[in-house]
């Protein structure tokens, strides 16, 4: 099918949806429990006293004096997600902690460079989904090791870099079912710029072709480099959250879809169903 490309108008805009419930008051931030107490592992704030991140690249968490007891986890019992034909394991946040408390999986985000220097899991490395980044830290990693990764919201960017993982023959990949920003609310150990930061989620819907469908849409803030991606459904609707951190409604965004890209302000984009023709 043809591309089309549009800039949408500047406009101001009213309430956008978001992961955490609506709102008609934009300025309205959630605000976590955390603090950053202590600098290690790099120019990082953390959340907590936590021992030194001696190898940033390898995605293992610190070894921490107070280990959990060994539990049994039943993970053929765990949910999936699909992506790109993958089946995606989804873990349970909290069987995630055990198991990075306990040192037994490494950890890695998928998401953009600048959420990840916000704030991110202790000890993860950035690997952005879909292929990584340049001299990408999991690729030097065994392919048997326990390799969890996490996003915004929930799990999708995490769930597409997993199913590039499993492709490649990594044989235990996982996404936080969950998401990052429930491991923030539970105030797990995380290191970042700034920790307090907890930017609400914005809802953009759209319609693209049908026969797109099963191809991701994507929204750029381009500025900044981060990004949110949604599968296509079989009527070409789709739908993604943005938590995107130091972006207002007046942020120009970019969605792209297999069949057309346009440009406007996200609260443009948040309060209009976003289709070749948004003007």
């Amino acid at each position: 099918m043809k591309r089309r490309t549009f800039l949408a108008s500047a406009v101001a805009t009213t309430a956008v949806a978001g992961c955490l419930g609506d709102s008609d008051d934009d300025t309205a931030v959630e605000t976590a429990d955390t603090t950053a107490d202590s600098a290690s592992g790099g120019d990082y704030a953390t959340n907590g006293e936590f021992p030194p991140n001696e190898d940033p690249r390898n995605g293992f968490p610190p070894e921490f004096e107070d280990v959990p007891e060994e539990r049994s986890v039943d993970t053929d019992a765990f949910g999936t997600a699909t992506q790109s034909g993958v089946d995606v394991p989804l873990v349970p946040v909290d069987v995630a902690h055990h198991w990075f408390r306990r040192r037994e999986a490494r950890f890695a985000d998928a998401r953009g460079a600048e959420q990840y220097d916000t704030s991110h899991v202790y000890g993860s490395v950035l690997s952005t989904a879909p292929d990584g980044v340049e001299n990408d830290p999991v690729a030097d990693w065994p392919k048997d090791d326990r390799v969890v990764l996490y996003c915004g919201c929930p799990h999708h960017l995490s769930g597409m870099r997993a199913a590039a993982l499993i492709e490649a023959g990594y044989e235990e990949v996982y996404a936080i079912d969950e998401g990052f920003w429930e491991w923030h609310a539970r105030n797990y150990a995380m290191a970042g710029n700034d920790l307090s930061a907890t930017p609400r989620g914005r809802v953009i819907r759209g319609r693209a072709s049908p026969e797109s469908a099963g191809e991701t849409a994507w929204a750029r803030h381009e500025p900044t480099g981060q990004r949110e991606a949604a599968t296509i459904d079989a009527d070409g609707g789709y739908r993604m959250t943005l938590r995107f951190v130091d972006v207002d409604r007046d942020s120009p965004i970019v969605v792209e879809t297999p069949d057309y890209t346009v440009e406007a302000p996200l609260g443009r984009l948040a309060r209009s169903t976003v289709t070749a023709d948004l003007t």
